[in-house]
């Protein structure tokens, strides 16, 4: 539903101004998947409805995307009084790295401001009753679901005040993560741990419990073809045994972070800016995050492989009864060579935090 934050504002987003937010929508895609700020675009309209200029946050320390997009059109030799701000997120209202977005907009005497989804964070948020404050026809939220998929899990996480959490589990078909005699791989295809590999490149952060780190010595690193990617995550490992001086993850890639506790909320508040944490297991720590209701979304690598024998994607949760069961939903599913990928989320989602 559309709202309408300005006293006297009586006319929703128009049909111009959908197609400039859904347009802005891809543009925020360009702006980095992981780090502490969210995917914002912004495109800057005419009274009527020329686009004069358009803009996205390159990541931290960078222009927002509201001056980005008044920059734009300043350079193009357009005058931005009077004009419409698109915005995929509500400008916000506070001086962080860079200044209020709001005053920017008063500065720059832009009329009228259409945004998609009210800012989660309690610091930055108030940015639509400040601009209907100062006379500033405000319209917004539009397009909320759309918008939310583009924050991903930037929304999430400062909705709830601590890191999103995917956990990631590459099976066989009866449910194995390896065979009887601990040996794992591969269990997945090459396709699926591509696939995976990119996932790793978009994530702040990858967890491993200390057993899987010493059975597997995983580097936890995200590579492609070429060698490294550009992004590494944070590589967190959990327990309290060490990290032997040899091991894979004292060799390049990101910085390498251990907690000493197997208590999920401890992980969380050890990763301070954090937005995506990626669980990457075994078994136990996997099942700790579940039993801690702390998993947003469930990644699964199902390879057309049996076993009948080896250590569970999932250790003992403590239901004993299928009445009791955690039943998914699915989301998404694809196949990856041999592999179906599925995408699940837990039965309840966040809820979006007053501003």
């Amino acid at each position: 539903m559309t709202h309408t934050h300005s006293p006297d504002a009586t006319s929703p987003a128009t049909g111009t101004e959908l197609a400039a937010m859904r347009h802005a929508f891809t543009l925020a895609g360009r702006g980095p998947a992981h780090g502490p700020n969210p995917r914002v675009a912004a495109v800057l309209l005419s009274p009527d409805g020329a686009r004069l200029g358009e803009g996205w946050h390159m990541g931290a320390g960078t222009p927002h995307a509201e001056v980005a997009a008044l920059a734009d059109a300043t350079a193009a030799g357009h005058d931005p009084r009077g004009a419409t701000l698109v915005v995929t997120l509500e400008p916000c209202a506070h001086t962080g790295q860079t200044g209020p977005c709001t005053q920017v907009l008063l500065d720059a005497g832009v009329a009228r401001v259409v945004f998609a989804i009210t800012d989660p964070n309690p610091v930055a948020c108030d940015g639509a009753a400040s601009l209907a404050a100062a006379g500033v026809d405000v319209v917004g939220p539009v397009l909320a679901d759309e918008a939310r998929a583009v924050l991903g899990p930037w929304w999430s996480a400062v909705s709830q005040g601590r890191p999103f959490v995917t956990v990631k589990v590459a099976t066989t078909l009866d449910g194995r993560v390896a065979a009887a005699d601990g040996t794992s791989r591969w269990i997945s295809s090459p396709a699926s741990r591509v696939h995976a590999h990119g996932v790793r490149a978009q994530v702040d952060a990858i967890a491993v419990g200390t057993g899987t780190m010493l059975v597997d010595n995983p580097a936890l690193t995200a590579r492609t073809d070429e060698g490294l990617a550009a992004h590494q995550p944070l590589r967190v490992v959990v327990g309290h045994r060490d990290v032997p001086p040899g091991a894979a993850l004292r060799g390049p890639g990101g910085t390498l972070v251990q907690v000493r506790s197997h208590d999920p909320a401890d992980v969380l508040a050890a990763l301070p800016g954090v937005r995506h944490l990626l669980v990457e297991g075994g078994p136990r720590l996997t099942a700790a995050f579940v039993r801690a209701g702390l998993v947003d979304q469930v990644h699964a690598y199902v390879a057309p492989v049996l076993l009948g024998a080896g250590p569970p994607a999932v250790a003992d949760l403590g239901i004993t009864t299928i009445a009791d069961a955690l039943r998914l939903e699915v989301v998404a599913t694809e196949q990856l060579g041999p592999d179906v990928f599925i995408t699940l989320n837990p039965p309840t989602q966040p809820h979006e935090m007053e501003c």
